[in-house]
């Protein structure tokens, strides 16, 4: 039998386990702005989680309540497991965050709201690449200094026509000129 108009990844697991993963791995994306997997998984995930805030970016009950009946809405906690809540009293949900904090701030952009970084670490047990997924925005400003090795090259590349040049006058050959040394 052929795979034809079969899409996505089974993951190795039944499709009741992978919707129940998909799912879980969205809130937490939503709900921490990143997560860290494998790349199958991230990859999998990151078509739904688009879908998703292209929904949530309409703001319409009807979008809501298909937003709800795709992910499964949760309550959302802090680093201390304990329950958010909202400007009324109740316990913030993944829904609610989604349709108040992640999806405005897409309104003028046609998509790619979420990025996959390969790190350079492996799962222990079968190598599995781990890949960071966040959502476009969370991140911060790189801090720090200019690389160091924007003028060694230079720096390098003088050193080896200076000896080049004594080495050639120790010879009696012509001196190298810089020019053509870095060309």
């Amino acid at each position: 039998m052929s795979r034809h108009l079969i899409r996505g990844r089974q993951l190795s697991r039944d499709t009741e386990h992978r919707i129940a993963l998909r799912r879980n791995m969205a809130q937490s994306l939503f709900e921490h702005g990143k997560i860290k997997t494998t790349l199958p998984k991230a990859k999998e995930v990151q078509g739904f989680v688009e879908k998703l805030i292209t929904l949530a970016r309409k703001n319409t009950l009807t979008a809501r309540r298909r937003v709800i009946a795709q992910l499964n809405d949760r309550r959302v906690t802090d680093e201390n497991q304990d329950f958010i809540l909202n400007d009324k009293g109740f316990e913030k949900t993944v829904v609610q965050r989604l349709f108040d904090e992640v999806a405005p701030r897409y309104v003028g952009r046609p998509g790619g709201y979420t990025r996959i970084i390969k790190l350079g670490t492996w799962r222990i047990g079968d190598a599995g690449d781990i890949v960071q997924l966040e959502l476009i925005g969370d991140e911060k400003k790189p801090t720090g200094t200019v690389r160091r090795a924007a003028g060694l090259r230079k720096k390098r590349t003088d050193k080896k026509v200076a000896f080049a040049n004594a080495a050639l006058k120790k010879g009696k050959g012509e001196p190298v000129a810089a020019e053509a040394a870095t060309a």
